[in-house]
C-alpha cells in the first residue's frame, strides 16, 4: 500500500493522522464561518485580524519565557494571538464609528501596524538566548512537522466551538448579512452581531495559524464560501457546502503533503481549495460558466426558433442563416415549407402568443417581460392562471391574433 492510500485511510503514522484530522476540522470551521463574512462583504476584515495575531505570538512567547515556562506552548501562543487580534478587531470597529475615517482605512491601518509590530517582535526574539525561539516564523505560513497531540486537541476543540457558535447564531447572522434594516426592525443589535461574527472568524484564525499560517488562513475563510455560492442560493445550504469544501480541502491537502513530505501542508490546502473553486466556476449547474453558456445557447435557439416560425407563418421567408439551419436540423422546416412537426409547434406558439397578450392585460402587476419569447407562458403561470387566461381569450374582450401558413 503506497503512502497516498495509507494517508487517505489514516494509516500513514500518528502525526499524519493528527494533521489530517486537524486540517479537516479547521476546513469545516473556516468554510462555515467564512460564509457569513463573505455574505456580509467584510472579507478584508479577516485579513486584518489574521495579521493582528502576529504580535500576540511574540508577546506571549516573551512572557512565557520570562516566567520560566516553555515559550512555544501552543495554548499560550494562541491565547496571546487571540488577545492582539481582538484588540485589532475592536480598533477596526471603533475607528469608523468614532471618526470620519472609513472602514477600509481602519483595516489598512490595523493590518500594517500590527503586522509590522509582529515582525519586529520576532526579530527581537531571535536575539534572545533562551526559550527555544527557533521556528516561530512558521506561524506566518504554517507548519505541521512538529504537531503534537495537544495541538490537535486545541484545534479540534476550537473548531468544534466555532461550528457550534455558527449553528446557534445562524439566523441573526443570515438576516444581518442580507438585510440590515430588517434586522434592526426585528430588534437585533447590528454591532453586537457583527462583533459575534468577527469573534467566530477570530477563533478560526487563531486555531488555524498552526496549520496554514496567519497569511493563508484568510484564503481558507473566503475561498470555500465563494465556491459554495456557485452551488446554491440558500444560506443554510451554502454554509454546509462551504464547510464540506473546506473540510475536503484540508483532507486532500494533508494527505498530499504526507505523500510528498517536501510539500508544505498549508499552501497545498489552499491550492486544493482554489482547484475546487475553479472546477465550480466552470461546472456548477446553475452559476457555472459552462451552464451559463448552455443557457445562453438554449435561449438563443428558443428565440430564433420562435421568431423564425412566426415569420414563416406570416408568409414571409426572410430568416437568418442561423434560424434556417436550426429549423432544418430540428425537422421543423423542409425544402417545401413547414413540416407537420413545424406546423404543430407554430400552432402551440400561436396559442402562447395570445396567452402572453392576455396575461399583460389581466395580470398587469406581474413582470414577465424577461421571459417573453424565451419560455412558454405555461412554464411560468399556474394551472388556475392559465385557465383564467384561456377563458379571457374566449371572451369578447380579447381580440385574437391569427397566422396563416
Amino acid at each position: 500500500m503506497n503512502t497516498f492510500v495509507q494517508a487517505m485511510l489514516f494509516q500513514a503514522g500518528y502525526n499524519v493522522a493528527l494533521v489530517t484530522i486537524g486540517a479537516i476540522l479547521l476546513g469545516v470551521a473556516a468554510g462555515s464561518a467564512g460564509t457569513f463574512l463573505f455574505l456580509r462583504k467584510r472579507a478584508l476584515v479577516s485579513d486584518a485580524i489574521a495579521h493582528a495575531t502576529l504580535p500576540g505570538v511574540g508577546i506571549a512567547f516573551i512572557i512565557m519565557t520570562w516566567l520560566g515556562g516553555d515559550g512555544r506552548s501552543i495554548l499560550g501562543l494562541l491565547c496571546g494571538s487571540a488577545i492582539t487580534a481582538l484588540v485589532g478587531l475592536i480598533i477596526i470597529e471603533w475607528i469608523p464609528r468614532r471618526t470620519r475615517l472609513p472602514e477600509d482605512a481602519a483595516i489598512g491601518s490595523v493590518l500594517g501596524v500590527f503586522f509590522g509590530a509582529g515582525i519586529v517582535l520576532l526579530t527581537v526574539i531571535q536575539t534572545m538566548s533562551s526559550g527555544r525561539q527557533a521556528g516561530l516564523e512558521s506561524f506566518l505560513l504554517g507548519s505541521t512537522a512538529g504537531m503534537l497531540f495537544e495541538d490537535a486537541v486545541v484545534i479540534a476543540i476550537g473548531g468544534f466551538l466555532s461550528i457550534l457558535g455558527i449553528w446557534i447564531a445562524r439566523r441573526p447572522l443570515t438576516i444581518v448579512a442580507f438585510d440590515k434594516d430588517y434586522a434592526i426592525s426585528m430588534g437585533y443589535d447590528i454591532r453586537k452581531i457583527d462583533l459575534l461574527m468577527m469573534g467566530l472568524v477570530l477563533g478560526v484564525t487563531v486555531i488555524g495559524m498552526k496549520l496554514v499560517g496567519l497569511i493563508l488562513i484568510v484564503a481558507m475563510l473566503i475561498i470555500p464560501a465563494v465556491t459554495a455560492r456557485f452551488w446554491s442560493n440558500r444560506t443554510d445550504e451554502v454554509v454546509i457546502i462551504a464547510g464540506f469544501l473546506g473540510g475536503l480541502s484540508g483532507y486532500m491537502g494533508a494527505i498530499l503533503s504526507a505523500s510528498a513530505p517536501s510539500l508544505p501542508t498549508g499552501p497545498i490546502i489552499v491550492l486544493i481549495a482554489i482547484l475546487l473553486f475553479i472546477v465550480s466556476l466552470f461546472l456548477a449547474p446553475n452559476r457555472g460558466v459552462f451552464s451559463i453558456f448552455m443557457q445562453y445557447r438554449k435561449t438563443k435557439s428558443n428565440i430564433h426558433r420562435r421568431q423564425g416560425l412566426l415569420t414563416i407563418a406570416k408568409g414571409k421567408d426572410v430568416v437568418s442563416p442561423f434560424t434556417k439551419k436550426l429549423l432544418l436540423n430540428e425537422g421543423l422546416q423542409g425544402l417545401d415549407g413547414l413540416t407537420s412537426k413545424g406546423k404543430e409547434l407554430i400552432t402551440k406558439i400561436h396559442i402562447d402568443e395570445n396567452r402572453w397578450i392576455a396575461a399583460k392585460e389581466i395580470y398587469p402587476d406581474k413582470d414577465m417581460s424577461k421571459n417573453y419569447g424565451i419560455k412558454f407562458i405555461e412554464e411560468i403561470l399556474t394551472m388556475d392562471e392559465l385557465t383564467n387566461l384561456d377563458q379571457y381569450i374566449k371572451s369578447q374582450k380579447f381580440k385574437s391574433r391569427s397566422y396563416d401558413y
